[in-house]
């Protein structure tokens, strides 16, 4: 769309003062301080209103007493696009008006109604805006919108104004609402049912483009193909089956930043000024409109790779732009209506939600009174004061209003104050229980989230793996979910014996885990999967090499069996697992920390890179180019970097002379290669004189390289299609038998078959709302030796009444299963019987 030439930008009295005078009558109200900023965070940021106006509003808590002496010296900046912005190309120039307006300062808040504003579409930027003011130095700060609704170039430039109603007004899944929320004339509200499966998924490497859009097409591929019946494909298979979907956090993450120069990489990189025609011959001088200037910005398409949990908190409301391929808000939006369209009935849309601390970037763009304080992570927040508490809840309602069905609270654990009254450490249960109860509202339609908690209290407290029960939120609000303690990061099924060392934490699963999130993989245990040691006692059952191993841990036939097929709770997969794709917590977003990081991520090259994989021209280019083109010599420095970083404490110029000096077969050696060596290894130019600056070049080229692999799509010709259809087959089972998700009642049974030598689960239970219908029996071999099944000696019971339903791949009906009475099974295969009819 062609840009229009934009209407004169200025302050409208008369509404502003009947915003300052509404924003007044709430304080002076006798509602609490809690119930007050509820209230105001509600107005708070940038909203383009149906009468073409635009409201503003800023908690500004530093910008009081002596530090703002002038209401002149705080303007709301806005900066007006004259050309077509391209949302899709890498990088561009693009030349704004610049006006400032000056806004009206009400104790901690500064508000204004503007016109003259132009709102951001699917088809158009709009106006990009931040508050500007000048201290008494004469020194300039900006103040970014922490509730802005679409941030196209992250949190660091200005946040672009854009047209939220008529973007729910087009959505195309109005009807979805309308059948599954309430309208204003309903007295309650409903809370969304529970999924019966769910499929997370990291979206930037969940399809081959890494963003909503590439999503979407893969979904409505499915969709269509399942509406006329057609086959899927091995590669469509590992998405369908689910009726939810849980995004690893989509929130804005931490950007590159150097403590040097910004403009060569930051997203919106401002050009010096030029001033106006109008402002040169001083035209303007005598009129009361602000002042345009014309000035040039350099816009590079967010290309931020992270994990998700580096969040800096402001703009949670909104959507990370390096997953959107248009930038647009719009994007999500289309996403989450074709799940909601989807031929074979609606899928869920679960957001994980991080509000339990923010990255230390956050101190760079945020107002300090969000911060309690530093923490592992970076800094706690600030939950207990009122206005961030509201605000924070805010974010929340204005993310899950893109329409969301669920969310997942990150971190439960960490949501904790000291409470003066009982002079202890607290947890903040009731801010917790709060988000739960979060009202969506979409277009008139108002509906309560599914809501699923990760809380591993009293985590970090010593053994707290053994300790936690994982039910302290469940008990407290029944109809909600947590994760279990066989989902959680201490999941490690690659190692000989783990299933029988998890035999209390799998009894709990069985008889009271109805209302936890299990299963095996996901992102947490999947990359803890590549941090265990390669001399502990691993699983050869499952793999020849380590990345076999792990694969096959983590999307193994038959805990999937037992998980799927017979076990309480709600089953989660992570895609990468499906797919048998690599995975770590790789990011592009650290200069301070990216050594330390790579180092900690070392064994991703052990566990899951085959050599010759390695060999393949397409992966691993910068590292390659570095001179790192044969993989023993990459393991090898790579080894030496993570001892030596533990070693010299992270002195990365230490680091560097020990890495300088220590390549080849014998790391311990630390024998300086010689120069024949170091030209046939190509590696001359990255050791000689190897410092600091280079360290960060390779830590950076491998955690690209390692994200660029970690995309499923490059793994697609590698899924094993039976393994993917028998999967497929056992989620549709779980969906067509609801009741597995309750635990086993007294008329249940479910035991184990375990020595030193092998682990086999086995059990059999019935609906218990239908007593008399056709109750189902399982068997599973969890790891170790063959062994032969006698169910019949184990449940008293006559296998000639039962019928395999289904059986692991690998078993062959007519030959392995032909005698149901004594059969043998394998490490990780299993069969799931039904009584004959």
């Amino acid at each position: 769309m062609i840009a229009t030439a934009p209407k004169r930008i200025q302050l409208v009295e008369d509404e502003t003062q009947s915003l300052l005078m509404w924003a007044e009558s709430i304080q002076r109200s006798e509602a609490t301080f809690f119930e007050k900023a509820q209230k105001i965070a509600r107005r708070l940021g940038a909203h383009y209103r149906a009468d073409r106006l635009t409201e503003v509003g800023f908690w500004t808590p530093d910008l009081t007493g002596d530090i703002i002496q002038s209401e002149d010296r705080i303007v709301l900046e806005v900066y007006t696009p004259t050309e077509d912005i391209d949302f899709r190309i890498p990088e561009q120039t693009v030349t704004f008006k610049k006006v400032q307006i000056p806004l009206v300062k009400q104790g901690e808040f500064v508000w204004g109604v503007i016109e003259g504003m132009r709102p951001g579409r699917r088809d158009r930027a709009g106006c990009f805006y931040w508050l500007r003011y000048t201290d008494q130095d004469g020194r300039v700060h900006i103040i970014r919108d922490p509730l802005a609704y679409s941030l196209p170039y992250g949190v660091f430039a200005p946040a672009e104004l854009y047209d939220m109603r008529l973007l729910q007004r087009q959505r195309a899944d109005r009807s979805y609402f309308r059948r599954t929320g309430s309208s204003y004339s309903d007295a309650d509200i409903p809370r969304l049912d529970a999924p019966t499966n769910i499929l997370q998924i990291h979206v930037k490497t969940a399809s081959s483009q890494g963003t909503f859009e590439g999503l979407t097409e893969i979904y409505q591929c499915i969709s269509d193909k399942l509406a006329v019946g057609e086959t899927l494909t091995a590669e469509e298979a590992v998405y369908a089956g689910y009726d939810a979907i849980q995004l690893l956090p989509v929130e804005p993450t931490i950007e590159y930043r150097r403590e040097d120069s910004h403009i060569d990489y930051e997203f919106f990189a401002l050009l010096p000024e030029q001033p106006t025609v109008a402002e040169a011959d001083g035209t303007d001088k005598d009129t009361a409109a602000p002042v345009s200037k014309i000035t040039q910005a350099v816009l590079r398409k967010p290309d931020t790779q992270n994990w998700g949990y580096d969040v800096p908190i402001l703009g949670s409301g909104a959507t990370n732009p390096a997953v959107l391929g248009s930038l647009r808000p719009d994007e999500v939006i289309d996403f989450i209506a074709t799940l909601h369209n989807f031929s074979e009935g609606p899928i869920q849309l679960i957001y994980d939600l991080v509000y339990g601390h923010a990255d230390n970037q956050a101190l760079e763009v945020m107002n300090h009174q969000f911060f309690k304080g530093p923490n592992m992570y970076g800094q706690d927040l600030n939950h207990q004061l009122p206005q961030v508490r509201a605000i924070l809840l805010e974010m929340q309602r204005r993310k899950i209003n893109t329409g969301a069905d669920g969310i997942r609270v990150d971190g439960g654990q960490d949501f904790r104050f000291f409470n003066p009254l009982t002079d202890r450490i607290e947890q903040d249960d009731a801010y917790l229980l709060a988000m739960s109860d979060v009202v969506q509202d979409i277009n008139g339609y108002r509906r309560l989230m599914f809501t699923v908690f990760e809380d591993g209290r009293p985590w970090p407290q010593e053994g707290w793996e053994e300790i936690s029960r994982y039910r302290e939120l469940i008990e407290q609000k029944p109809e909600s979910f947590q994760w279990g303690p066989l989902i959680f990061a201490h999941n490690t099924p690659s190692l000989r014996g783990f299933w029988d060392r998890k035999w209390r934490r799998v009894g709990e699963v069985i008889f009271q885990g109805d209302r936890w999130i299990t299963g095996c993989g996901n992102d947490d245990t999947l990359r803890r999967g590549t941090q265990v040691e390669t001399n502990k006692p691993i699983n050869w059952n499952l793999g020849k090499t380590l990345p076999d191993v792990l694969h096959k841990a983590y999307n193994n036939p038959a805990t999937q069996l037992w998980v799927c097929g017979f076990s309480p709770g709600l089953p989660m997969d992570f895609i990468n697992a499906n797919v048998g794709a690599p995975w770590g917590f790789f990011r592009n977003t650290d200069d301070q920390y990216g050594v330390k990081v790579v180092s900690e991520e070392i064994s991703f090259l052990d566990w899951q890179i085959e050599p010759e994989m390695y060999e393949l021209p397409e992966f691993f280019p910068q590292l390659k180019q570095m001179g790192f083109r044969d993989f023993q010599q990459l393991q090898d420095f790579s080894k030496t970097l993570q001892e030596a970083m533990v070693t010299t404490d992270y002195n990365l110029q230490e680091v560097a002379t020990i890495c300088s000096q220590c390549l080849g077969p014998n790391t311990d050696s630390c024998e300086l290669p010689t120069l024949a060596e170091l030209n046939e290894s190509s590696l001359a130019g990255f050791l000689v004189n190897l410092d600091v600056p280079k360290l960060k070049k390779f830590a950076m080229a491998f955690m690209e390289d390692g994200h660029d692999l970690c995309n499923v799509s490059r793994a697609y010709d590698q899924i094993d299609g039976d393994i993917a259809l028998f999967h497929l087959i056992l989620r549709q089972y779980r969906r067509r038998h609801p009741w597995l998700q309750e635990n086993l009642t007294g008329h249940d049974r479910f035991n184990r078959i375990s020595d030193d030598r092998r682990t086999v689960f086995y059990g059999v239970r019935s609906n218990p709302h239908e007593p008399g219908t056709s109750p189902i029996l399982m068997v599973a071999h969890m790891g170790g030796e063959p062994f032969t099944i006698d169910l019949e000696a184990w449940l008293g019971l006559t296998m000639e009444e039962w019928e395999v339903a289904i059986a692991t791949p690998d078993l062959n009906l007519d030959t392995d299963l032909k005698n149901l009475s004594h059969f043998t099974l394998k490490d990780s295969q299993g069969v799931l019987f039904e009584r004959k009819k």
